[in-house]
């Protein structure tokens, strides 16, 4: 490619509306253009790096058995209604009618289009296990797009969909998928790590995220010091201290606490430790239009995990807060709620199992200005005990080996063990060695293509602009004719270009008739590893080779260069 060619237009300053350093490159570069909120045209530089990015991934995909396959991206709304998810998915579900009326939605997803293809064609055990892949846009409304690439309304996706007969044969699968996770994360010269994840709206028992560590992400991971422990801070564990208390215990009693309604307040007022208080947090949710109400009790000087306290529940919606105005019904009081024994039979109480192990602790009493003290598991009425605080920097690994830490990571892949949750729903079956018709068992593995574009700019940049990981730059080397005018730099230029490209080697030639320190900035805008600038010392048969990342500069004689382009990238 010539840059004279290039459908390309550089900006020395960031668009007003970007945010996120890959946002502002990104339209700085010409890379992506937005149309609307979340909705992006790929331009030739920005298409490049996708490109590049779909081939490793398709390269590794097929290489670890999984089948290449295109689904449509409009799916009727009669899969989704069988699956369950039409209702329960939310408002980024994007919905519409075709002209006669029909209900269809635009797949955020294809878990239903994947076991429909499925039933249609597999009958035997003998056909599996089987994993079928696609590359293809996706479509979520939402609320707040942002960042670019990074959260958009509109996105290319890798999803995948594996089917078992048996349980073991899917965890040997999602292990065969996270193996490959890795090598295609690598690939793209990511760092990132594997990290232990809820599983959301998409359902299953088990779940990892690939998460790139940086500052601009958009999730907490806690990960140890020490081992390979790390997990999505809704889904983290850590070992604290649960030892049982050793004291007697002493007879419930009710204490007037006038106007404390705050667990700080109310360690200070009993001068109690906070350890010794339990705090209680009023959930609630819809489940088949109809709201159920969940109480989350923990240690005083704990948090409660949102997530945690739905699985512990087993819900598959989300959970929210409740109205300050609902409380009234239930005869619960602001500021005092606990777990008392005559609390609303409507409300299921789950506590953490750190209270477990608490003797004479104090609770609200569910009454205006009223706690009660020296309480026991005995005088409360729960009905679930869960792991269901949130885990914080410098706790104990939960594998017991170091620390917690804590980083913000972007996530660009997540795997899941579906288990039956789609193919029970939707009748997916197949005869097994017996000739009896055996529910299949499920395996899901997502990666956001251009997420990863935007994830490796954000981990990979400085003030002059990207520095693209080699395997996924737009181009690996940019030969700059400084002056296009003097004869000899351009002819030199030019036949490097053309040794280069017989080399199989990804190079832009850039021929445009601009000064050489503006083609030294779009270049290092661009990010493009490695630049061969022909300058004046061309009489001397010598040019300058310089790496993006390191900004290293070679001399080097103009028969050598592509000898010393591989050295450097290869150490690139």
């Amino acid at each position: 490619m010539r840059f004279s060619k290039l459908m390309v237009k550089t900006y020395k300053e960031s668009p007003k509306e970007a945010e996120a350093i890959n946002h502002k490159l990104m339209l700085r570069a010409s890379m992506i253009k937005q149309i609307s909120r979340g909705n992006y045209t790929y331009l030739p530089l920005g298409l490049k790096v996708i490109k590049k990015i779909e081939n490793i991934i398709r390269e590794e995909m097929n290489n670890a058995g999984a089948n290449e396959i295109l689904m449509p991206i409009m799916q009727p709304s009669d899969l989704w209604i069988e699956s369950g998810r039409f209702n329960d998915y939310g408002p980024e579900l994007m919905r519409f009618k075709d002209r006669n009326s029909r209900d269809f939605v635009l797949g955020p997803t294809h878990e239903e289009v994947s076991v429909s293809v499925f039933r249609d064609m597999i009958t035997s055990y003998k056909d599996l296990p089987l994993n079928m892949y696609q590359i293809q846009t996706k479509f979520r409304d939402e609320m707040r797009p942002r960042f670019g690439l990074m959260r958009g309304r509109e996105f290319i996706m890798k999803d995948a969909y594996s089917y078992h007969l048996t349980k073991e044969s899917l965890d040997e699968e999602y292990e065969n998928m996270k193996n490959t996770y890795i090598r295609i994360f690598n690939r793209c010269g990511l760092n990132f790590r594997p990290v232990e994840a809820d599983t959301g709206s998409i359902g299953g028992a088990e779940s990892h995220e690939f998460m790139v560590l940086a500052s601009a992400g958009e999730d907490d991971i806690l990960y140890s010091n020490v081992s390979d422990y790390a997990a999505n801070v809704e889904k983290a564990k850590s070992i604290i201290d649960l030892e049982q208390a050793i004291e007697d215990k002493k007879t419930i009693e009710l204490v007037n606490t006038p106007d404390i309604k705050t667990i700080d307040e109310l360690s200070k007022f009993l001068n109690i430790d906070k350890k010794k208080l339990v705090k209680s947090v009023l959930l609630k949710a819809n489940i088949k239009n109809e709201t159920k109400y969940f109480m989350a009790v923990v240690r005083g000087d704990l948090d409660v995990n949102e997530i945690k306290v739905k699985n512990a529940f087993k819900l598959s919606v989300e959970l929210e807060m409740v109205e300050s105005h609902e409380l009234e019904g239930l005869g619960i009081e602001k500021g005092f709620m606990g777990p008392v024994k005559d609390l609303n039979k409507d409300v299921k109480v789950v506590i953490d199992e750190s209270v477990k192990y608490l003797y004479n602790f104090v609770i609200g009493a569910n009454k205006k200005d009223y706690h009660y003290i020296n309480t026991n598991l005995e005088d409360i009425r729960y009905d679930e005990v869960a792991d269901i605080r949130v885990a914080k920097e410098g706790d104990i690994s939960p594998d017991n080996k170091g620390t917690l830490e804590i980083a913000r990571g972007i996530e660009v892949g997540h795997i899941f063990k579906l288990g039956y949750k789609y193919s029970e729903a939707m009748n997916a079956k197949v005869l097994d060695e017996n000739g009896r018709l055996q529910t299949v068992i499920m395996g899901c593995y997502g990666i956001g293509v251009s997420r990863i574009a935007a994830a490796a700019i954000e981990q990979n940049n400085d003030e002059n602009g990207m520095i693209w990981p080699k395997n996924i730059a737009p181009f690996t080397v940019d030969v700059i004719a400084t002056n296009i005018n003097d004869d000899k730099i351009y002819k030199a230029s030019e036949k490097i270009y053309e040794e280069l490209l017989k080399e199989n080697v990804d190079v832009i030639f850039d021929d445009r008739k601009e000064k050489a320190g503006f083609k030294f900035k779009d270049a290092d805008l661009i990010g493009i590893p490695i630049k061969v600038i022909v300058g004046k010392n061309i009489k001397d048969g010598l040019v300058e080779l310089k790496s993006r990342k390191s900004n290293e500069v070679l001399e080097v004689k103009v028969e050598n260069v592509f000898d010393e382009v591989s050295k450097m990238l290869e150490s690139y």
